[in-house]
Order: C-alpha cells, then sequence, then structure tokens
C-alpha cells in the first residue's frame, strides 16, 4: 500500500486512549449524563457567583429536595462538583480542574448537538468569488479613501477567509464579507476621542453577545457604538436570538456570528467578555468586565426572555458607567 508498511495490531491499537483512562473517563461522562445533572452544571456554571446550593435548585425541576441531593451528590463523588456546608444549606460549585472542561462541554458540544437534532442537507459548494471580492474591494477602497488599496484589498480577503466555513452560500457569504470588511475598516479608522465603543465577546457569537450589542444600540439611541465578536463562531445566530434581535431594532440581514479580531480588541474602550474565557488579551487604556450570562441558545423561550431582560438591565447599568466616563481613548 504506497510502499508503505501496514500496522500491527498493537501499533492500531495504539492510536486509541488507554483502556483504564477509558474507564475513568466513561464514569465522570456517565455522572454528568443525566438531562437535569446537565441543567444543574448549566446553572452553576453561569451563576454570578459560580455556586448554588439546593433550595437554589428545586427551580429546575418538579422533584423533591432529596432527588436534586442525590444528583448534586452524584457529581461530587467522581470530583466534578465542590461542596461546602454554610449554616444549614450546603453550598456547591464546579471544581477548577473541571470549570474549562463543563464549560466546553456546555458551549460546545450542547449547541453542536441541538443543531444536529435539525440538520438539513449540506449546501451546494462556494462557488469561486474572486470577481465579486475584488468589486467589494473597489467599494470600500472609495468609502475608506484614507486607507491603502492594497489593505483594503487585504481586509476583505481575510474576512472573506475568516467567515467562508461558516456560511452556507455564496450570495451570503459575500453579503458578510462586505459588512464585515467594513466594520474593521470602520474600526481601523475610528476618531478614539469621540463616542465610545464597547465589544461584546462571547464563545459563538451567536445568542449574549448580539442581544448586548444590540441592546446597547438601542438603548442608547446609537449613541455608543456596539460590536460583538466570538472565539470560535457558529454560522448563523440562534433562531430564537432572531426574533428579539428584530424586537430591539436589529437588521437580522446584518447580524451574523463574527471572529474576534485585533481591530475589534484595539478600538474598543471596554471589553465584556460571556463566558469566553481568556482569549482576550488585555490592552492598556481599555477596560474589561465579565458577565455571568447563561447561553440563550439552550434556553427554552421564557429562559431567552429573562436572559434578555438580565442583559438589558446590565447594558442600562454600562451606559451609566459610560456616562461618567470621559470619551474615547487617550491617544
Amino acid at each position: 500500500m504506497n510502499g508503505q508498511k501496514a500496522d500491527t495490531e498493537a501499533e492500531k491499537s495504539s492510536r486509541a486512549i488507554d483502556p483504564g483512562v477509558a474507564d475513568s473517563v466513561s464514569v465522570t461522562l456517565r455522572a454528568i449524563s443525566d438531562p437535569l445533572r446537565l441543567r444543574i452544571l448549566s446553572f452553576i456554571d453561569s451563576a454570578v457567583s459560580g455556586e448554588a446550593c439546593v433550595c437554589d435548585l428545586l427551580v429546575l425541576a418538579d422533584v423533591s429536595q432529596p432527588t436534586v441531593s442525590h444528583h448534586l451528590k452524584v457529581m461530587r463523588n467522581v470530583g466534578v462538583l465542590e461542596s461546602e456546608r454554610r449554616g444549614t444549606w450546603v453550598w456547591y460549585r464546579i471544581a477548577p480542574s473541571y470549570k474549562p472542561v463543563i464549560s466546553a462541554l456546555l458551549e460546545g458540544l450542547a449547541p453542536a448537538a441541538v443543531r444536529a437534532e435539525t440538520s438539513v442537507a449540506p449546501p451546494p459548494p462556494l462557488k469561486n468569488a474572486e470577481v465579486e471580492l475584488s468589486d467589494i474591494a473597489q467599494q470600500l477602497t472609495r468609502k475608506f479613501s484614507s486607507t491603502s488599496e492594497e489593505l483594503v484589498e487585504s481586509i476583505v480577503r481575510e474576512s472573506y477567509t475568516a467567515l467562508a466555513g461558516k456560511n452556507s452560500s455564496t450570495e451570503v457569504l459575500l453579503t458578510r464579507t462586505r459588512e464585515f470588511a467594513m466594520q474593521r475598516l470602520n474600526d481601523r479608522t475610528r476618531d478614539v476621542s469621540q463616542t465610545k465603543q464597547v465589544l461584546f465577546v462571547c464563545v459563538a457569537n451567536a445568542g449574549r453577545s448580539q442581544l448586548a450589542a444590540a441592546a446597547l444600540h438601542a438603548l442608547s439611541d446609537g449613541t455608543v457604538t456596539a460590536r460583538s465578536a466570538g472565539s470560535n463562531p457558529a454560522g448563523d445566530i440562534h433562531p430564537g436570538v432572531l426574533t428579539h434581535l428584530r424586537e430591539l431594532g436589529s437588521d437580522p440581514d446584518l447580524a451574523f456570528p463574527k471572529p474576534l479580531t485585533d481591530d475589534a480588541l484595539r478600538s474598543a474602550d471596554v471589553v465584556i467578555t460571556m463566558g469566553c474565557g481568556d482569549v482576550c488579551p488585555v490592552l492598556p487604556d481599555t477596560e474589561y468586565d465579565d458577565w455571568k450570562i447563561s447561553d440563550p441558545g439552550l434556553a427554552s423561550e421564557e429562559g431567552l426572555t429573562q436572559i434578555r431582560s438580565e442583559i438589558e438591565a446590565r447594558v442600562r447599568a454600562l451606559l451609566v458607567d459610560l456616562k461618567t466616563a470621559p470619551k474615547g481613548k487617550s491617544s
């Protein structure tokens, strides 16, 4: 076979994880695979304090306190949860060693599993778009006349490449490429002494950060520039979130998941992270905050409404802070 020696049975077997390791991992996976336990982990992971007691968790299902306590005990016994008694209540938190793993599970695997249930036939392959990309670059070169033609074309092609793997048709991809490239050029040429700019970052840029940016734009009457991005953006915004974006005045055709870029980070006065971990480099003269907000892509319709209300309340508080701060970054 192509001049290569066939692998022995032992060599083939060595490609898989060790049987003992597989046994250990399966014990943990079984411990968290119950639907209520996943909801409990999601609740604790998104709690502002990072912890919860049984009394908090009873709202998640119509079950008794002993039943909830049993589920907590199972996850504590495998090391996923830690507990601490305070007075008459025991408080639970995700163990530090499991925190990034559980967050990745909730942020990555869960949405992928939900999408798989409603998957459709794969779209046709993207067509070559050289002519269209050149047209976009020429249009933006005229709009951003102070930026070199070479840089504009580079940003257009970078934007196309960044979005290409997540979009279903060439037409949609080209529209989004133009909008994304224009946003990046606006960020690069922004007058930082003028209005404030806030960047919201989550993992998929398909829910929380989109809602926050739309709420900021609406509640500030456009006097604050709102941006959003994802550390691992999805292909499209969660369907349930689109309804709320429309209600907030956003054009759903212009709202789509975008990757985090240096342009967005460097032009932001405030960066709000929303469960994306440590992907954002810390830059001078930039204020950072982390909002613990549940993932709307996994929420019920009622839960999504509550998430939007919580985001709007935080945005109102943010606007109060921005009004008391000087405009723009220091030059």
